[in-house]
């Protein structure tokens, strides 16, 4: 079986699979991400309609690019890992990394990992676990101490008080770790409540409750136990309008940073 059939959050997984593989494929493109180009292209001759999450964007391929750096700047200290994927979906980012010789765990609801099963490569490396991020029973599976735990496009679609308790989970199971996620602002959060941001007429964007601003990320030390430290981890340069300096020197203006999208890097407190 060479299709997937997601609905809800867990069909997102194949909007930003789509925008990602669709700049890999550009001539002279900042991504080179060959499974996903693969696994794209098998979806096509699949029938799926891709068309349906409308125009292009960079965001989800930078936003790729700008997990990459955080977890290779992890296994640059361990590099033996562990990093765990929470609702990784149909990510590629194992392979984009060179398959790293590291205990690689992912995270998803179980109709995702079926997917990822059936259309991804078999690796030794990576664990497969078919529960919600939020079901802490997977956190037994993973050996406590530092890991790097990304959640790429999963937080805000997430209650916060559950978020802030996942992490408050994580930072006393991996002490020394450190976790990558984005979020989304407020008012970008309401247009997907409101159901108002339809990609095509055949595709609206699922709810996204939970927004976070820089601002807040830089109080979660005061705000969940276990986190010692906050970074707001800007996107690399793009093409076009991303490729501009003056983009990246207006996300750092105090007016603009708590009204876009962020990348936010928590490093855990060490064992006391």
């Amino acid at each position: 079986m060479a299709g997937v059939d997601l609905s809800g959050v867990p069909e997102t997984t194949l909007w930003t699979l789509r925008n990602r593989a669709e700049e890999a494929m550009r001539p002279g493109s900042y991504l080179v991400d060959p499974e996903a180009v693969r696994l794209y292209r098998t979806l096509q001759d699949s029938g799926e309609d891709f068309q349906r999450f409308g125009k292009l964007s960079q965001s989800h391929p930078l936003r790729a690019l700008a997990f990459d750096t955080v977890i290779a700047d992890f296994l640059a200290g361990h590099p033996r890992g562990p990093v765990v994927a929470l609702g990784e979906g149909l990510q590629t980012t194992y392979w984009r990394l060179g398959r790293p010789d590291v205990a690689w765990y992912s995270v998803d609801l179980p109709e995702v990992v079926d997917a990822q099963r059936r259309l991804l490569p078999e690796e030794q490396a990576i664990t497969r676990i078919g529960r919600s991020a939020l079901d802490d029973t997977w956190l037994e599976e993973v050996a406590a101490g530092p890991a790097l735990i990304t959640a790429e496009g999963l937080f805000m679609y997430l209650p916060k008080d559950e978020v802030h308790a996942l992490i408050a989970d994580l930072a006393a199971r991996f002490p020394g770790g450190r976790l990558v996620y984005d979020a989304i602002p407020a008012w970008f959060s309401t247009m997907t409540v409101k159901g108002k941001v339809k990609l095509s007429d055949r595709y609206v964007a699922p709810p996204m409750p939970h927004a976070q601003t820089v601002s807040e990320a830089a109080r979660l030390t005061d705000v969940i136990p276990g986190v010692a430290s906050v970074r707001d981890v800007l996107l690399p340069p793009g093409r076009g309008v991303w490729a501009n300096p003056a983009m990246r020197r207006l996300a750092g203006a105090p007016w603009v940073r708590d009204h876009r999208p962020s990348i936010t890097l928590l490093t855990f407190a060490e064992m006391g």
